[in-house]
């Protein structure tokens, strides 16, 4: 596969780019260029490896989601500076 100088207007033409005639032949050497580095690749064997999707190994981080005892409502309010009827007060955001 090889790329064109019209795939070239046409992907710039999508990111609404406005390329000069050199820019667009500089860019279809350089993608084709690419191109042919990336083929390379199908030359190495790689019958006995496994698949992957990530290079490194993932594992859950995340803690177990276990309910606790939340805080007290007097405890929490006593830091806020304005409350009414239990619930923290704050400024409007919306008019």
């Amino acid at each position: 596969m090889s790329i064109t100088v019209k795939d070239v207007e046409h992907v710039a033409k999508l990111a609404r780019l406005a390329l000069s005639d050199a820019e667009k032949e500089q860019f279809t050497g350089q993608l084709n260029a690419i191109l042919k580095y990336a083929e390379k690749l199908n030359e190495l064997n790689t019958d006995e490896v496994e698949p992957t999707t990530h290079v490194l190994q993932i594992r859950n981080v995340m803690r177990e989601d276990e309910t606790r005892p939340s805080l007290p409502i007097e405890k929490v309010l006593r830091n806020t500076p304005d409350e009414e009827d239990d619930q923290i007060r704050v400024p409007a955001v919306l008019e």
